[in-house]
């Protein structure tokens, strides 16, 4: 049966494109929306000589446009889907034998190319709306490229409808371009500026009821994800004429209930559908002629520094915002609503951020490195991966044993690339595989990869319970998808028994190994094992658990909520990581106490899971951190080791380097010294003299001691028979403290160095008090003594105070009574 052909705008545009395929394997094809590319092209391929009987892979960047456009193709021959037009999305598939054109979504021919890179039995590959560049996109295009190599009568077709032409063109190797000028009506601007002070919903809300009143027709609101979708509905439910019905759509609604809100409103009713993006290209809604753009879309954004994906909320592009607006004009005039100033449109980015340009590139990198290609320069992208982003991609793939040291698969890594999951979801069920409990890692992985399953709660314990218990038509999709990964794993889909939460937990960790959660303060605050902090509100049933496996958070690396996490225990994540987790033995010192710890630690990553006080076996170490941290004026000094380290830097000051400096400012500067004779001690208070004594021993070797008491004695011999302790650390240089009576008899002053230095002398009352200082004993005798004599001589009756000191005799005690 022949298939019957709309009259499109895309028609005039066929006889050209035609022949460009018959002359090229590869053409580019630039079409505005409505124009009908999605639902002619393939169509008019069929009958092409060179199709032979192969099929048409038609490639559609999400599932509801996937299945929209087989659905009107099928229509032309008056067919169900899955005749000669089917489609097969994730989680659902219509095809026969006799299926000739076949629609599926971007990741699903990623998936075919990588298990047969000859596409036997595939005639032409057909890219719409390439323009939205999508990393599955970029990626499948570079491995066709790539294969036709192996098959040079491969067709390629790129078909978009905002994109620069000639950039995709020269990428193909100089392919035709064909361009369609497509047919659009008018569609007014209004621009309704944005009230700071309301929220977004509220204003939408009032701007809908404006724009239902104000025009006929339905209405397509873009809003950037399903909260705000949630809340806009419940404003307008009680603000709306009983004619008008309001239609969510966005990707996690059941198939049904997304085919319900892009068919056509029942007659004499009209429909408001409140819509993410996913209605931006490749959908025609009937009896749209508004639509309301809030100017935003919600869009993941990947920090390599931390290993995560986030969802951001950001503004449209320029194109994206054209797309919208295009939307009002495809079936009759028609008018948009714009939630921003006029002026700031030329603001706006002129295009969407290529995804390969800000995503997680581990799923990219695993399929290149399975395809054979360790380097992305190796193969044609119009826009090569980000450097850091594929380095962090190889380290997190290096980390699952998917590659090894040198970037190549590993047989571990060609087990996950036949799993049609992200790297850590294919590591947690194919590790699963292991232990026997494959189908619970399956159903783990179909409840974080399809969202909405289980509901929105943190703890995923609770979410996959409530997802067991789920009879809708969406949870049996979604268990049937985890049935076929399970068996893909291990060759088998036995039923999980009843989890537990450690079961969860362990399996979530092999995931997400650097996104293990340690407590980490407060209730509700932990460290992940990548160095990020993230937290939960302190009610949250998770808040008090130790560790947590965290799988979804959201907001900056500092101020991260965690959407989504298990228990896991602290025995798991032994079992699971003791190959990864450091154990050492840290020494620090203690001020307060004055003395070196040491304390048992265990690590993984920048979690630290244990920490305690242990007896020290590093006796060096433990000496050198004493030495380093220890205050040398403090420790326990003889009077003898100061006099004699005084001495030592005294003739280092007069003589020279020859001479040791013992001083406590150079002693500090470089401990060695006393490093060796520390072993075994542990408290500053436990150096005694005995281990100073023997770093004085070396510091100042015998030889140089001799040398040192010829040139500076110890003690100065008085005439009264004292021997007295010289000072050599004294401020005004080597000094003697003696009382004036004990130097009678002297006529010359005490010196040292072989009487080259005079000492300083201090001389003192019977009482010990200061009377003078002098370095000029004799003429302290001829000099002032009378008069110091005489002024002593009340106060010490009982002790000599001769006219002539020189020539008295010298004592140490007071004179004999009656004399």
């Amino acid at each position: 049966m022949s298939p019957t052909l709309p009259d499109l705008p895309i028609k005039a545009a066929l006889p050209e494109l035609l022949a460009a395929l018959a002359r090229s394997p590869r053409a580019v094809l630039v079409a505005p929306p409505g124009a009908g590319k999605t639902t002619l092209v393939p169509l008019a391929l069929l009958d092409e000589a060179w199709r032979r009987d192969g099929k048409i892979i038609v490639l559609e960047p999400r599932r509801l446009a996937a299945r929209a456009a087989a659905q009107r193709m099928a229509q032309s021959f008056g067919e169900p889907v899955g005749q000669t037009v089917g489609y097969r999305v994730r989680l659902d598939a219509k095809i026969s034998t006799q299926t000739r054109i076949e629609v599926v979504t971007e990741g699903i021919f990623t998936r075919m190319i990588l298990d047969d890179p000859e596409l036997i039995g595939v005639s032409a590959v057909l890219f719409d709306e390439f323009h939205e560049r999508s990393l599955d996109a970029d990626l499948g295009l570079a491995l066709a490229l790539d294969a036709t190599a192996l098959r040079p009568d491969l067709r390629l077709l790129i078909m978009s409808a905002t994109i620069d032409g000639s950039r995709i063109a020269a990428l193909l190797g100089d392919a035709p371009t064909i361009e369609s000028q497509g047919r659009a009506f008018a569609v007014s601007t209004i621009h309704v500026d944005r009230d700071p002070l309301t929220r977004l919903e509220d204003q939408l809300a009032s701007t809908i009821r404006t724009a239902m009143r104000d025009h006929t027709g339905s209405a397509l609101v873009f809003l950037p994800g399903q909260a705000e979708i949630s809340r806009t509905a419940e404003r307008l439910q009680a603000a709306l004429p009983s004619d008008i019905d309001v239609a969510p759509l966005y990707g996690q609604l059941t198939t049904a209930d997304q085919d319900r809100a892009i068919s056509p409103a029942p007659a004499g009713r009209r429909k408001i559908v409140l819509a993410t993006s996913i209605a931006e290209t490749s959908l025609t809604i009937e009896d749209i002629t508004i639509v309301i753009d809030s100017g935003l879309r919600r869009v993941p954004a990947y920090e390599p520094a931390t290993g995560l994906t986030t969802l951001e909320t950001r503004k449209v592009s320029r194109a994206g915002a054209d797309q919208r607006r295009g939307r009002a004009g495809r079936t009759a005039p028609g008018v948009c609503y714009r939630l921003w100033a006029e002026g700031q449109t030329a603001a706006l980015d002129p295009y969407d951020l290529p995804e390969i340009l800000g995503a997680d590139l581990s799923g990219l990198a695993l399929d290149l490195a399975n395809w054979g290609v360790a380097d992305p320069v190796q193969l044609t992208f119009l826009d090569p991966p980000p450097k850091p982003a594929w380095n962090e991609a190889v380290v997190l793939l290096k980390s699952l044993d998917a590659l090894d040291e040198n970037g190549r698969i590993t047989p571990i890594g060609k087990a996950l690339a036949r799993l049609p999951l992200h790297p850590r979801m294919a590591h947690m069920v194919q590790s699963a595989a292991a232990e026997g409990s494959t189908m619970l890692a399956a159903e783990l992985a179909v409840l974080l990869t399809e969202r909405g399953l289980g509901g929105d709660g943190t703890d995923l314990v609770h979410r996959h319970h409530r997802f067991r218990n789920d009879r809708s038509k969406r949870a049996d999709q979604a268990r049937r998808l985890a049935r076929r990964w399970a068996e893909m794993a291990d060759g088998n889909s036995v039923p999980a028994s009843v989890a537990v939460a450690t079961e969860i937990g362990r399996h979530l960790a092999c995931a997400y190994p650097d996104r293990l959660a340690q407590k980490a303060g407060a209730p509700g605050r932990f460290r992940l094992a990548n160095g990020r902090a993230a937290s939960l509100e302190p009610t949250d049933g998770l808040a008090a658990s130790s560790f947590l496996v965290v799988t979804d958070i959201t907001g900056a690396a500092a101020t991260g909520r965690i959407r989504a996490a298990a228990k896991i225990e602290r025995v798991t994540i032994d079992e699971l990581f003791a190959p990864a987790i450091v154990r050492q033995t840290i020494l620090g010192f203690d001020t307060a106490s004055q003395s070196v710890r040491a304390r048992r630690v265990e690590r993984l990553g920048a979690l630290k899971l244990s920490d305690e006080p242990v007896a020290i076996e590093q006796a060096e170490e433990a000496a050198n951190l004493l030495a380093a941290h220890c205050t040398i004026a403090n420790l326990g000094w003889t009077k003898e080791q100061k006099a004699l380290r005084a001495r030592a830097t005294f003739l280092n000051a007069t003589l020279g380097d020859q001479w040791p400096d013992l001083s406590d400012q150079q002693l500090s500067k470089d401990r060695d010294w006393m490093k060796v004779h520390l072993f075994g001690l542990s408290q500053c208070a436990q150096i005694s003299a005995s281990e100073l004594g023997n770093a004085l021993d070396v510091l100042l070797p015998w030889s140089q001691r001799q040398e040192m008491d010829r040139l500076l004695p110890s003690h100065f011999d008085a005439p009264s028979g004292s021997r007295l302790p010289i000072d050599y650390a004294t401020e005004n240089g080597p000094a003697i403290e003696v009382r004036v009576q004990e130097l009678f008899g002297l006529n010359q002053h005490p010196t040292i160095a072989g009487g080259r230095l005079p000492l300083l002398v201090i001389l003192l009352s019977p009482a010990h008090r200061p009377i003078q200082t002098t370095r000029d004993l004799p003429g302290f005798w001829r000099g002032s003594w009378k008069d110091v004599a005489k002024d002593l001589k009340g106060r010490y009756p009982r002790h000599l105070w001769p006219d002539d000191p020189v020539n008295t005799p010298a004592t140490s005690r007071a004179k004999p009574r009656g004399t």
